[in-house]
């Protein structure tokens, strides 16, 4: 097998608790991102003391995830696109803002 078909084990963290998750070797850094957003998210939340129950929490949280994502593909724009161009974003400012470091 090679190595880009290697499936390897990860323990991520949601809402202070660990789950073992298995996937593509090539995805891991994908699924340590969506397991923070999901864990952000649900914190979120949970955090608004509008929804209790883990349950019902993970399905907010769900909805909340989806409907940015559908709402970012109305836009015209692809999530890959998005994370690139956020990327960019914050790579610029933090060289417009490196200066600002000094005075500090």
């Amino acid at each position: 097998m090679s190595a880009a078909g290697k499936v390897i084990s990860l323990d991520v963290s949601i809402m202070g608790r660990e789950y073992r998750v298995a996937c593509p070797e090539t995805e891991r850094e994908r699924l340590l991102q969506s397991a923070s957003l999901l864990d952000r998210k649900m914190r979120e939340v949970k955090d608004s003391g509008k929804v209790s129950g883990v349950e019902r929490i993970a399905v907010m949280a769900a909805l909340n995830i989806t409907h940015d994502y559908i709402s970012s593909r109305g836009a015209g724009v692809e999530p890959g696109e998005l994370v690139s161009r956020l990327t960019h974003m914050n790579a610029a400012l933090d060289q417009a803002l490196a200066p600002q470091d000094n005075l500090l």
